[in-house]
């Protein structure tokens, strides 16, 4: 088995949610980290691990990201980790498949299906062998606990309930790290 671990100056963990049901606000977590044992001879018997930061939200408006931070939401002070540990992937065809687990946000663990696509892999200018993939998931937030809603005086709620999940990420192979050079760290 191959490990992989998630270049995250090259990843995104990204969301999107409606807003008063007539918009849709985007966020994204700024910090996580991910280990990945890959088969790549039988995909199928790989396995992802990822921890995302839950403080780490930004949604490019402070007082919103206090408040998904709070009680009412995210709950970092007693919960500070949304987790995503596979229990199974199924292969498609090459560049396509799914991965099944377990997403764990406020200590409340659902399974979920992310559909994925491969988009192969590249060796940089420093040696180091990546991987690239991109994923997505629609999630219910209130399957987590997280039901803070407000009625609109206009009909419907000022947050939707269907939160997406898109995810880019770029993972680099560890056994084929040479030492870096700080030119390319920097990078």
């Amino acid at each position: 088995m191959a490990q992989w671990i998630i270049d995250d100056s090259h990843s995104l963990i990204q969301f999107t949610v409606r807003h008063m049901m007539i918009s849709k606000v985007r966020g994204r977590f700024d910090r996580f980290s991910g280990a990945i044992a890959a088969d790549e001879q039988n995909p199928a018997h790989s396995s992802v691990n990822v921890q995302i930061e839950a403080a780490s939200i930004n949604t490019r408006d402070a007082k919103r990201d206090a408040h998904l931070t709070s009680p009412d939401f995210l709950d970092v002070a007693n919960y500070p980790y949304i987790t995503f540990v596979s229990k199974r992937i199924e292969v498609q065809d090459e560049s396509h498949g799914r991965i099944i687990g377990d997403l764990t946000i406020r200590g409340v663990t659902r399974e979920v299906t992310l559909e994925v696509e491969y988009n192969g892999q590249a060796r940089s200018p420093w040696g180091t062998v990546s991987a690239g993939f991109h994923a997505q998931t629609t999630i219910n937030r209130k399957d987590w606990g997280l039901t803070w809603n407000v009625a609109l005086e206009t009909g419907g709620v000022l947050v939707g309930d269907e939160v997406t999940i898109d995810i880019e990420v770029e993972l680099i192979r560890q056994e084929d790290q040479p030492a870096l050079t700080e030119a390319a760290a920097a990078s």
